[in-house]
């Protein structure tokens, strides 16, 4: 799949729907108990590791990277959709937000002390996989921790209509726990945990935790 085409693809579908999808979005926490543990876990291994930056990478609206900084954890987020990003520092105008895209991170490298993608990993290609965990693990601390969610299973579909019925047009791709694993442990990570979501669900869920090794 060509690069450049996804990416703007994904950009100018999240653009379109931007405000919909925060409005969606809007305390869909608080009906999710294991996600908010995943979070509340990763910020105790934030807090661990000494605390510093954290980057919520394609971070929406900014409702993920605002209940980290309620955990009180340093969050800042970056999205490829510069449309999710204007919501985002609308609603949450204490905090930083930038555009950006994860294949090319504008981040120094050993920056941040832990990095957060929750289901943004959804819309990558299989091929540029490793580019991504490749920026994860050069913008990571050495022993930084890393929470991924994503969508499980075996296929990838084209989704041409969504968040109030506007059209889109990306591929969403699931994945296997074990698949996503090996690909973290092959870009240098120590995977530590994930857990199933859902799992009778049509599409469940999966978090998973691993750390930059040193």
């Amino acid at each position: 799949m060509d690069a450049d085409r996804w990416l703007t693809d994904t950009r100018t579908s999240y653009d379109t729907v931007a405000v919909s999808y925060a409005d969606q979005m809007r305390g869909a926490l608080t009906g999710a108990p294991y996600l908010r543990a995943a979070l509340a876990l990763f910020a105790d291994l934030v807090h661990a590791a000494g605390d510093g930056p954290v980057v919520d990478v394609g971070c929406g609206p900014g409702h993920v990277t605002a209940h980290l900084r309620d955990l009180g954890v340093d969050a800042f987020g970056i999205d490829l959709s510069s449309a999710m990003v204007d919501v985002a520092r609308r609603e949450q105008p204490r905090l930083r937000f930038e555009v950006g895209s994860m294949t090319d991170l504008e981040l120094a490298d050993a920056s941040v002390v832990g990095l957060l993608a929750f289901w943004s990993l959804i819309h990558v290609p299989d091929e540029a996989v490793p580019t991504v965990f490749g920026h994860f693990r050069r913008v990571l601390r050495p022993g930084g921790p890393l929470l991924l969610g994503f969508h499980v299973g075996d296929e990838s579909r084209l989704k041409t209509q969504g968040y109030g019925g506007h059209p889109m047009n990306v591929h969403v791709h699931r994945r296997r726990p074990d698949q996503v694993a090996a690909r973290l442990n092959d870009a240098g990570f120590s995977v530590e945990a994930h857990l199933l979501i859902d799992p009778d669900e049509g599409v469940p869920g999966a978090v998973l935790f691993a750390r930059c090794v040193p």
